[in-house]
């Protein structure tokens, strides 16, 4: 017979959760798990290499409105040119185009839905994940974590 336990058991036994970073395949530049924890804050270390998300309306990144380019808090790869950004009212950084050559993405299946998940294609750090009810000239939303990004304004 069927219970409730037996119906949390099976569904914890399910994969619906995230893969983790470090599992996904090998990348150019690599950290130990420890070597990732001294590198990162708590937070952006759950949000980088654990594919946590921050809490929306959180991170300054979202006013940051100077021109500049916005790299990977992992590896410092440039991700994102200033000129793709733009408010989406989700509360996340969020950009129409990342830079050629800078990001991966793999299908994510976690919270019972099917999304595209962006990572960081030399360091493999969850960055977000892509939608496509962006602006022109994509139509796709790039919806990052504050976390998972720094910017770096142009030289004047």
């Amino acid at each position: 017979m069927t219970n409730r336990r037996t119906l949390l058991a099976l569904a914890a036994a399910l994969p619906f959760g995230p893969v983790l970073a470090a599992t996904r395949g090998s990348f150019e530049y690599t950290l130990t798990d420890a070597e990732w924890r001294r590198k990162l804050s708590p937070a952006a270390y759950q949000v980088l290499r654990h594919e946590d998300t921050e809490r929306p309306f959180t991170s300054p990144l979202n006013k940051e409105k100077r021109a500049g380019t916005f790299v990977c808090a992992g590896c410092d790869l440039p991700l994102f040119n200033s000129s793709t950004k733009f408010e989406s009212g989700t509360g996340w950084p969020s950009f129409w185009k990342p830079l050629d050559n800078a990001i991966g993405t793999t299908t994510d299946t976690s919270m019972f839905m099917t999304r595209t998940e962006v990572h960081c294609r030399r360091c493999g750090s969850h960055l977000g994940h892509v939608f496509d009810d962006g602006p022109r000239p994509t139509g796709l939303r790039y919806c990052m974590n504050g976390l998972a990004l720094k910017f770096i304004p142009a030289k004047a």
